[in-house]
């Protein structure tokens, strides 16, 4: 399931993390890039132990646990800690399909990349290319967001960012471990629970609410993996 999530950030958080990022020191991106990523990836990105990115990356997590829609789309059970880049100057970044796994920093645990996240923190009229596009079974699907929204999408999609022309695109981006490894299953209960929240709007006193939550809880119960 692919879903944008408007406004995950408010324009203040974005101009904090804007000013950040702009006195920040950059590296090549294609450190972190797996072995055949790295044949496709050219752009830009802060460090993994960059003070710069653990500082913005805890006050997006901040944010998304502030976030209803991203809570009840995602069921996260993990988060890897957001990481930061910038395309300019014709970087790009080709098709690939996100790592399976990554190791939880200074932790004994792994984060299984069930979702992949991309918040974005240029607005669109600053920079042309640059599109995310994430392919499915549908065709292409080409985000370009403006500054503080967010789309999250399964990690198992091939997806690619367009050579950015003109400008800068900064953005964030990390992965989430569902409670509930299937995406046909977390979208039923995403489905589900937005059925049960305009019954509760427009009926609040309805007999099914109680007997709808319970099939939620129960799909739930059946479906997650902790």
């Amino acid at each position: 399931m692919m879903l944008k999530i408007p406004a995950l950030l408010s324009s203040d958080d974005v101009r904090q993390c804007r000013e950040a990022l702009d006195q920040a020191a950059w590296q090549d991106g294609r450190v972190t890039a797996g072995h055949q990523a790295a044949h496709v990836k050219s752009n830009l990105q802060l460090p993994l132990d960059s003070q710069v990115a653990r500082q913005l990356g805890s006050l997006v997590l901040d944010r998304l646990g502030q976030c209803p829609l991203f809570i009840a789309a995602a069921l996260p059970l993990r988060v890897l800690p957001p990481r930061f880049n910038r395309y300019e100057g014709g970087g790009a970044y080709g098709n690939h399909i996100d790592n399976a796994l990554f190791r939880m920093p200074d932790a004994d645990a792994y984060v299984r990349t069930d979702i992949s996240c991309t918040v974005f923190f240029s607005d669109p009229d600053e920079y042309e290319g640059g599109e995310l596009v994430i392919e499915d079974n549908y065709g292409d699907h080409r985000v370009k967001l403006p500054a503080g929204d967010m789309v999250i999408y399964p990690g198992t999609s091939q997806h690619r960012v367009t050579p950015v022309s003109k400008g800068v695109r900064l953005a964030s981006f990390f992965w989430t471990q569902s409670l509930v490894p299937s995406d046909i299953q977390r979208r039923t209960l995403f489905e589900l629970d937005g059925a049960i929240q305009r019954l509760v709007a427009d009926h609040p006193h309805h007999a099914s609410i109680n007997p709808l939550t319970g099939v939620y809880h129960n799909l739930l119960r059946q479906w997650s993996v902790t």
